[in-house]
């Protein structure tokens, strides 16, 4: 277990046999598919922030000037003395950029899956900011959970910051039920601040999932590092490719990894997948 250091911290994070059910029914599913969510192990979400500052992953970069541009606009409209949600904050990056622009007495919960990526920001974000009242929760935001109550008393508003274009990991399904999920969690006259990604040419969202160093795929390809560790599982990650393409037809990136197998044929080696 991580230290707190002093950071009031409330842990739901996932049980690993609610890992393992996950994993076994999406194995099974047709098409096989893993949710997104389980990315985010301290390795993956180290990962994800390498990937931030590629030149090719343009998200994060636009959301920032958005926020730097616009942020004493936003302060206004969230007014004084707010509570402030972030899902998947990772490493609290963009939240900054608000909280140098609110005015009153803030509280920041800051709510991931990755326990440890989660308790670090944290604590680097409450010593840039003494005043502020910092709350950790490691929890699956796409699923219900206890929301603790800042100790400064009830704010005036309460309001769920979730950016970097992450509604586009749910199915529309999905995407519904979670922001029924999460109007239910505000409540009455809370607001939602969400980043939502626009269609672009398939040029730029190829490069952006497909980068040169190729650090997307090593966070594609992690998911089976973990899933070995954790649910002690045999796979052979030099054996997976990891593919990201625009599926047109949803307006979506898609993520793969595809097993490869090695044929000899007539003294060459080909691959096949």
């Amino acid at each position: 277990m991580p230290s707190t250091d002093g950071i009031e911290f409330h842990d739901h994070h996932p049980r690993v046999d609610d890992f393992r059910e996950e994993v076994l029914r999406g194995l099974s599913s047709d098409p096989k598919q893993i949710s997104p969510k389980f990315f985010y192990d301290k390795r993956g979400s180290e990962l994800f922030d390498r990937i931030t500052q590629l030149e090719e992953y343009y998200p994060t970069r636009a959301e920032l000037s958005i926020l730097e541009d616009r942020a004493e606009e936003i302060a206004d409209l969230l007014g004084h003395d707010c509570l402030l949600i972030e899902y998947g904050s990772g490493s609290s990056r963009k939240v900054g950029l608000l909280l140098d622009a609110l005015e009153g007495d803030i509280t920041y919960v800051a709510i991931d899956i990755s326990r440890e990526h989660l308790l670090e920001a944290c604590r680097r974000l409450s010593e840039t900011y003494p005043q502020l009242e910092v709350i950790a929760v490691c929890a699956d935001y796409s699923k219900p959970f206890p929301l603790p109550a800042p100790k400064r008393g009830t704010p005036k508003n309460t309001v769920v910051f979730f950016p970097g274009s992450t509604i586009g990991n749910f199915s529309p399904e999905q995407a519904a039920s979670f922001l029924r999920n999460t109007a239910r969690q505000l409540g009455p006259g809370g607001s939602l601040l969400i980043g939502v990604d626009l269609k672009k040419n398939e040029d730029t969202l190829y490069a952006a999932y497909n980068d040169a160093e190729r650090v997307t795929a090593a966070f594609n390809l992690n998911l089976l590092e973990r899933i070995n560790q954790e649910l002690d599982a045999d796979f052979d990650p030099s054996t997976f490719r990891h593919r990201a393409f625009y599926n047109n037809e949803r307006g979506r990136v898609e993520m793969r990894v595809v097993q490869c197998k090695m044929i000899l044929k007539g003294g060459s080696v080909s691959n096949t997948r």
